[in-house]
């Protein structure tokens, strides 16, 4: 179970509904991640290098 956390969202994410987005939350020892449409569904990295790893590919140019 996790503690009761702070989600955010990026000022990128997509318009409409607001459904449609990534949501990020800071636990007292890793981050959390969350689909806006699955709330229930919590990734938490277990390392702080597995998050930073997986935004640097996500986000480089093709």
């Amino acid at each position: 179970m996790h503690p009761i956390l702070q989600w955010q969202k990026s000022s990128f994410s997509g318009g409409g509904s607001g459904e449609d987005c990534l949501e990020i939350a800071a636990g007292p020892t890793t981050l959390h991640l969350r689909e806006s449409d699955r709330p229930a569904t919590i990734l938490s990295p277990p390392h702080p290098g597995a998050l930073h790893a997986l935004i640097r590919q996500i986000t480089q140019e093709p």
